[in-house]
């Protein structure tokens, strides 16, 4: 060979991924592989995991033929790109324990041509092939092998092996599900398990007395969840034959002669290798119990003596060999006391302890190599599942699930678990699965922890769809990051302890336990909030005691909502404000529902908190449903009007109407947060509280100038809702836009009249601007006629005169949220009277007016965006956002309300639904508009509730951003998802709206 040709074929084998690029050369220049020279071979071996493997296994599975025409078959099969090469190379290319199988079994390797990864051999197919394998019919009721035990037993290794074989060909060149591979295997376990005792039937004297004998399989294979290499757990239960008479003997013995005998024909090494050991040291005391019991000892055992982690391994317990019926009749037995561990004397803490135990039993030199058993392994997850199983399967039988993978998705499901915390465990649970099956694939060795050979990780890493070992490490390592926090914020939470009714210390927290579990419930600042709790469970008063037992509870729903420093700070400020109340905390430890909403509220922000720091006697009301409902109006205004006839002072007077409206924000805040009502019941609500405040803020205002005055005064006055004020669309941080207008009565000075009312305006806008800690309500009256150059208060004819004259298209549009809000119930029809024409005008709107309307809004837009925001982020000017739906609405009615009297509403959503109704606007357009609407109000009310503060844009704080994503019901770590769903609704509605404002002709 040429030195050109040879340095070419060195390049080549080293660009596939030969380490060994001269063996690999010594490999090809074979004489068994003559012929596949000028074949792909080569570049099909570079993408298995081991090329140097798989060429190695090539050429011993080509000798093991040893006939020339069976070696021409592999030939061919080897110079031809098919699916069956693609597996028997994967095979070969990674694990040296089946390439063994297969040079010593050469003619398997025909096998992996039938197979069908969507089509795969169920439990019952796999059953009758082990079965056949050691000459048992696998119709019978009781099979039995026949043959002598020698050969039997390998006979059963090579079909359990054939097998494997198969399934890992499918796993590494079709990349099968984990879940799927595991389910095989455990389905091949029991299968085998079924063979077994077939054998060990075979091998009993014909004297041997009759049992019944059921396989009960644990751990990973009672769950279904088995890897490569693993002990098989199993349990085994006798009971004599149903025909046997009360003082039959000896069958117990055969029993306990066929279990043994089963756990020998697994374990025991022949020419053949081994399978598995069959561990049955999970059964009633263990090791030094009886090997076989009957129903009837197992119940007595686990009802009488069982520990606590002896339930949590019967999760998976599930029958798989012998009789079927018994094995049930097992489960049946010792099922219903495993839903009612959870109840146990300090069951929590064991599982707790039994954790830590399994930690401190791993060898310190493979600690952080550790895949299984160290800091966010598989434990971790199958720890943090089983105790919420345990804790939350008693009353939810969806959670009886023996898989880990199942249970998970359950516990998501069931809201056991966060949406995002049960697809990060789910997702961090499969890769160290498949990372766990390729290490004990490469060897078929029992092993869970990362070896730290280069060469060996750099064929790992190759397994996994990934380029180098660093890539490997950095992958596994985040994924055991991500376990580590989920396992510490699940596992570890005080909300079990207390779902699990542990008596007496068992719910108190002790400071030393508080500050690690506070941390991993997720609080930024654990040492506060440890001083919280010394300050609220310290000394030996009944309200000390009181907090102690329902801190742990309340820690918990802290921890689930978005603040949850914000809500122990404020649970301790309210104790301090009411905690000598009885009522309070008798109503807190009395009443779930009341504690829940109250953590729920006091943990959502800062905006529910003060409040109810102001007005710390608001939280009686959420111990009653009732007491929750939203009030309207007129029972509002009622109680505000009667408050201020009780003050001649004006700032007595506003002190009623505030106090009317802290305590009725605080309701709204508590339907809004803990009943999630929908944003346009908030919006009435809150538009009923504002029109409330300021009828008793003009009624207030009223009685002082009309005192300074010394008479009542000389016009009729009324306040006109602008706005959103108008539209009963106000969010929380909304400002109040108003019309003030007048009319002096007949024979009055109307200088006299035009001063007393602008005091009235005057008074009344000083009254609600008071210093105040609470939310204000600001007064807005820029909408009127000439904007904040003309005068706060004109006359009805006033009115009448400019509109006339000088009265602009935005204006007109203006009125279109135009409502009585409060004052003068005449003058208040007679202004309604005068507009409507104007903001329902008969000729609609002319070519050029329509022009107009076109080019406020995009001036609008260019104008009034902050400098330097991303227009995407705003909610109110952006694409897609309020100002674009609002607008669509209006210029809908702007040129139809005239012959629609269905569109002559303030309301956005209600001249949508008008439009469509009229054959204005499609259904399907309608949705999309409203929807977007929606999502942008709902945004901006829950921005308010976490920080305090308005805001129009989204929040650009991920800590914000997270708290308002998890207030509109998106779970822990989903503030993506809540942004690009916004995002998505906004880019569909400002598509409609494009077409529908500034395209459509209708």
């Amino acid at each position: 060979m040429s030195v050109n040709r040879t340095e070419g074929r060195v390049a080549s084998l080293a660009k596939a991924g030969f380490a060994d690029t001269a063996a690999a050369q010594r490999e090809l220049d074979d004489p068994l592989l003559a012929g596949l020279a000028g074949t792909d071979l080569v570049a099909a071996l570079a993408a298995v995991a081991d090329p140097d493997l798989g060429l190695r296994g090539v050429g011993r599975l080509m000798a093991a033929l040893e006939t020339e025409p069976r070696r021409a078959q592999l030939r061919a099969l080897l110079a031809d790109d098919s699916p069956h090469r693609r597996r028997l190379l994967a095979v070969l290319g990674f694990s040296s324990a089946l390439a063994d199988h297969l040079c010593r079994h050469p003619d398997h390797w025909r096998d992996l041509g039938a197979l069908d990864p969507g089509d795969r051999p169920g439990a019952d197919a796999v059953r009758a092939a082990l079965l056949t394998a050691v000459g048992a019919d696998p119709a019978a009721a009781v099979p039995v092998a026949a043959g002598e035990q020698a050969d039997l037993l390998d006979a059963l290794r090579v079909a359990y092996r054939r097998h494997v074989t198969a399934l890992a060909a499918l796993d590494l060149a079709d990349r099968l599900d984990v879940a799927a591979v595991a389910a095989d295997l455990a389905d091949l376990a029991g299968a085998t398990l079924e063979a077994a005792l077939a054998v060990a039937r075979a091998g009993l004297p014909g004297s041997a007395p009759d049992c019944r004998l059921a396989v009960i399989a644990m751990g990973k294979a009672g769950g279904r969840e088995l890897n490569y290499a693993s002990d098989v757990d199993v349990v085994f239960v006798a009971e004599p034959p149903a025909d046997a008479p009360d003082d039959a003997t000896g069958w117990l013995t055969t029993a306990t002669t066929l279990a043994t005998a089963l756990m020998r024909a697994c374990s025991v090494y022949t020419g053949e290798g081994t399978i598995w050991p069959v561990d049955a040291a999970l059964r009633p005391e263990g090791k030094q119990g009886p090997l076989v019991r009957t129903v009837a000892s197992h119940a007595a055992y686990y009802r009488d003596w069982a520990k606590t982690w002896e339930f949590q391994a019967l999760l998976k317990a599930r029958p798989v060999a012998g009789d079927r019926e018994l094995g049930q009749q097992y489960v049946d037995a010792v099922m219903p006391m495993v839903w009612t561990a959870a109840g146990r004397d300090h069951f929590v803490d064991d599982v707790h302890a039994m954790r830590r135990r399994v930690e401190d039993h791993i060898r310190p030199a493979e600690a952080d190599r550790q895949l299984k058993l160290g800091p966010g392994g598989l434990r971790d997850v199958e720890f943090a599942v089983q105790l919420l199983q345990l804790v939350h399967g008693r009353a939810d039988v969806s959670l009886h699930d023996g898989n880990t993978l199942g249970a998970l998705a359950a516990l998501t499901a069931g809201g056991y678990v966060g949406r995002d915390d049960g697809a990060v465990l789910d997702a961090a649970y499969r890769f160290l699965r498949t990372f766990e099956h390729r290490i004990q694939l490469r060897g078929l060795r029992r092993t869970h922890v990362v070896p730290d050979s280069d060469e060996l990780l750099r064929v790992l890493a190759r397994s996994l769809a990934l380029r180098q070992p660093a890539e490997l490490d950095d992958v596994w390592h985040q994924q055991a990051r991500e376990v580590r926090r989920l396992h510490e914020k699940l596992f570890y939470r005080p909300l079990l302890s207390a779902v699990a009714r542990l008596p007496g210390d068992g719910v108190r927290l002790s400071p030393e336990a508080a500050l690690a579990r506070l941390r991993a419930l997720g609080y930024a600042d654990p040492a506060g909030a440890l001083r919280h709790l010394e300050a609220l469970t310290t000394g030996v008063s009944r309200r000390a005691a009181i907090q102690r037992t329902l801190l742990p509870v309340l820690l918990g729903w802290f921890a689930d909502a978005p603040e949850p420093d914000t809500g122990l700070a404020g649970f301790r400020k309210v104790s301090e404000a009411l905690g000598t109340t009885p009522w309070y905390l008798r109503l807190l430890r009395d009443d779930g529902a009341a504690a829940e909403r109250m953590a729920r509220v006091l943990a959502s922000g800062r905006y529910a908190t003060e409040l109810l720091l102001r007005a710390p006697e608001s939280v009686a009301m959420l111990g009653d449903d009732d007491a929750l409902r939203l009030r309207e109006r007129g029972p509002l205004e009622k109680e505000v009007l009667a408050g201020v006839q009780r003050h001649d002072d004006p700032v007595a007077a506003i002190g009623v109407v505030r106090a009317m409206r802290r305590r009725e924000l605080f309701r709204v805040t508590v339907a809004d947060l803990a009943a999630a009502a929908p944003v346009e019941a908030v919006g009435e609500a809150l538009t009923a509280i504002a029109e409330a405040t300021l009828s008793g803020a003009l009624a207030a205002a009223t009685r002082a100038v009309e005192a300074s005055r010394g008479g009542p005064l000389p016009t009729r006055l009324a306040v006109v809702a602008m706005g959103r004020l108008g539209g009963r669309e106000m969010g929380y941080a909304s400002d109040a836009d108003v019309l003030f207008v007048h009319t002096p009565y007949p024979d009055e000075d109307e200088t006299q009249a035009a001063s007393a009312a602008l005091a009235v305006a005057n008074e009344l806008t000083r009254l609600l601007s008071l210093p105040s800690p609470e939310p204000s309500l600001t007064v807005d009256a820029a909408l009127r006629p000439e904007g904040k150059q003309g005068p706060l208060v004109r006359t009805l004819a006033s009115y009448a005169a400019y509109y006339d004259r000088w009265g602009e298209v935005w204006e007109r549009q203006a009125l279109l949220r135009a409502a009585p809000c409060c004052g003068d119930p005449e003058l208040l029809r007679r202004f309604s009277a005068l507009i409507d024409p104007l903001r329902w005008p008969t000729a609609g709107l002319t070519d050029g007016q329509l022009r107009d309307v076109r080019r406020i809004k995009a001036r609008v837009e260019s104008e009034r965006l902050p400098r330097g925001a991303d227009p995407s982020m705003h909610l109110k000017l952006g694409p897609g956002g309020l100002a674009d739906v609002e607008w669509t609405a209006q210029l809908l009615q702007l040129r139809h309300a005239s012959s629609v009297p269905a569109l002559r509403t303030t309301s956005t959503p209600g001249a949508l639904a008008a439009a469509v109704s009229a054959g204005l606007l499609a259904a399907d357009d309608r949705s999309v508009l409203e929807d977007s609407w929606r999502l942008a109000a709902r945004i901006r009310n829950a921005t308010v509730l976490v920080t305090g503060r308005p805001s129009d844009m989204l929040p650009k704080d991920p800590k914000t951003l997270a708290a308002v994503s998890q207030v509109l019901g998106y779970g822990a770590g989903e503030s993506t998802l809540f942004v690009d769903d916004y995002h998505r609704c906004a880019r569909k509605a400002r598509s409609v709206v494009e077409r529908l404002f500034y395209d459509d002709a209708r």
